[in-house]
């Protein structure tokens, strides 16, 4: 049987979910996963950054 509902959560998102990744910079990728910082800040990030360790967003744009 097709799952008709698959993906309706994310229609309600701004973009349906979409953006740019600030972990990894790719653009047009689906940010759905929420990760806390050394720091504390809560980020959301895509699925391949969302096991990463991240010292603080800013750092890591500059590598």
């Amino acid at each position: 049987m097709s799952k008709r509902f698959r993906g309706k959560g994310l229609w309600g998102l701004p973009s349906h979910g979409r953006g740019t990744c600030p972990v990894c910079q790719t653009k047009r990728i689906k940010i759905l996963y929420d990760i806390l910082t050394e720091e504390g800040k809560k980020l959301t990030v895509c699925k391949r950054c969302r096991k990463k360790k991240i010292k603080s967003a800013c750092q890591e744009n500059k590598l």
